[in-house]
This record gives structure tokens, C-alpha cells and sequence, in this order.
């Protein structure tokens, strides 16, 4: 009952919300990080784009956060192989883009000496934002398109009950950013209103595949090790990736800084069940 009140309510709030114009894009780039609210969103913009009839313009983004320096994957084991399958679900061409600098986002932590956090998400601009906007620019060259900017579409997976800034955004606005005399780049953002079960309905309804850790016990997917995951999944992810919880605890003493302000990763160790 209390899902069906929440999702009425939304609906009821925000009515339907804005989609661009997918029939002028030049190109529509899906970002996909193999989360559950990426294949949400890569299903609502492909069911739209086929109205549009535009499928063809589709290209899929999966950005890699790479292998910290003991060799253990950043993101959740198989997510790279899950976004290619949930790409190749549609038929859609899929692309992998790492960051040209850094190794992983370890790499770009131990650098900095910090760990990211709410008010430096270096984590975002250094790791995926920059890649992102580099992998347009790579689309505006193929186009080759003159005499106008080219007109592309990034679509996003944002959700407005993730954070206090999503909720505030639009679900269409132009990106400043990455927009210049030559491209004009469309943020959109499918299932900004949409709740976590209306999410996992599309996922079910649909039968699309989505990651395992998962089932194992995690509500977001995102980094194993989130410096903005609730306690839960950081205990969660801790216990079911030690040694990579481990790598971090070590660098915390390395670099004489906590993983979060007010909670150690030696702590998250020791909360699921580990030895710090």
C-alpha cells in the first residue's frame, strides 16, 4: 500500500515529464553503469527513441573506473560484461572509455591524498564527467557535420530520491559544459521521478537483466565502495568484497585520512565482520 501511495503521489507532483526532441538528434548517447536505474532509463529511451523511429542514432557509454594497484576492479566484478549484454539486449552498439590519465579511481585518490565526498565529488568530474564529454567530442567528429552544431543527447540514469541536487534538476536541460560552437549537448534524464519500485518493475516487467550484488544484498551498485553509500551497502559491499575493503583500510593509513569524515573503512571492516 505504502508503495502505491508513493507512486501516485509522484505522478500526481511532477505529471508527465519533458523528452527531447529525439527525432532532430544527431546522435543519442546512453551512459550505462550497469546499475538498475541505467537499464531503466536505456529502456524508457530506446521504447521513445523507436517512436521517434531513431533507434539507429543510439550508441551506448559504459566508463570503466579501472584496477586499483593490487589488481581489483573498481566497480562490481561482471559489470563491465552486464552493460555490454544489456546494450546488445537492444541491439544497440557499445562503447568502453577509461579515463586517459589515471589508472583507476584509486590512482586518482592516492594522488590527491583524500577520499572524494559530498562537496568534491572528484570522483564524478575526474572519472566520468571528463571522459563522457570526451566521448562526445569523438561522436561530433564521426558526424562531421557542418554548418550547424551537431545535436546530441546523453541520457542518464539520475534519479531525483538519490540526492537533494537530482531532485532539483530538470529532467531535460542543455549541458553548458559540454556544449560549444560545434555541438550542442541535450542532458536527459528518463526515470528522474521515478521511484526505486517503479524502477525495478520496468526491470521485471521488462525481464532486463541487471547485476547480481544485487540479490546480494546491495540497493545501489555504483563504486563496491561509495564514499556517498548508506552504511548498510558500504557493511554489505565490505563484506562481500574483503580484500578490496581491505586495499582501502590500508589507504586510509597511508594517507592519514578516514574513507568518510565520520566513518573508517577500518570501521566498515569491522561492522561486517572483518578484522580491522
Amino acid at each position: 500500500m505504502s508503495a502505491q501511495i508513493e507512486l501516485v503521489s509522484a505522478r500526481a507532483v511532477h505529471g508527465l515529464e519533458p523528452v527531447p526532441d529525439l527525432a532532430s538528434a544527431d546522435r543519442i548517447v546512453i551512459s550505462n553503469s550497469g546499475g538498475k536505474d541505467s537499464i531503466a532509463a536505456m529502456d524508457e529511451a530506446v521504447r521513445l527513441a523507436d517512436d521517434a523511429g531513431v533507434r539507429d542514432r543510439i550508441v551506448v557509454l559504459h566508463i570503466d573506473l579501472g584496477r586499483t594497484p593490487r589488481g581489483h576492479t573498481v566497480e562490481w566484478p561482471g559489470t563491465e560484461d552486464l552493460a555490454r549484454r544489456q546494450a546488445a539486449h537492444y541491439g544497440l552498439p557499445f562503447q568502453v572509455r577509461r579515463s586517459a590519465k589515471w589508472p583507476s579511481l584509486v590512482h586518482r585518490i592516492r594522488a590527491r591524498g583524500q577520499f572524494p565526498h559530498f562537496l568534491s565529488r572528484f570522483c564524478t568530474s575526474d572519472m566520468k564527467r571528463s571522459v563522457a564529454h570526451r566521448f562526445v567530442t569523438e561522436q561530433v567528429d564521426a558526424l562531421g557535420i557542418t554548418g550547424r552544431p551537431a545535436r546530441i543527447v546523453h541520457v542518464m540514469g539520475f534519479r531525483a530520491e538519490e540526492s537533494r541536487a537530482r531532485a532539483r534538476r530538470p529532467a531535460v536541460e542543455v549541458d553548458g559544459r559540454a556544449s560549444s560552437g560545434r555541438r550542442t549537448v541535450t542532458q536527459w534524464y528518463p526515470v528522474l521521478r521515478w521511484s526505486t519500485t517503479e524502477v525495478w518493475q520496468r526491470i521485471r516487467d521488462r525481464g532486463l537483466p541487471y547485476h547480481w550484488a544485487y540479490d546480494a544484498g546491495m540497493s545501489r551498485l555504483s563504486c563496491s565502495l561509495c564514499v556517498l553509500a548508506s552504511a548498510p551497502d558500504l557493511t554489505c559491499a565490505a563484506g562481500l568484497r574483503p580484500a578490496l575493503a581491505r586495499e582501502y583500510a590500508d589507504l586510509e593509513k597511508e594517507m592519514g585520512v578516514p574513507f568518510r569524515r565520520e566513518l573508517s573503512m577500518a570501521e566498515v571492516i569491522r561492522r561486517a565482520g572483518g578484522a580491522a
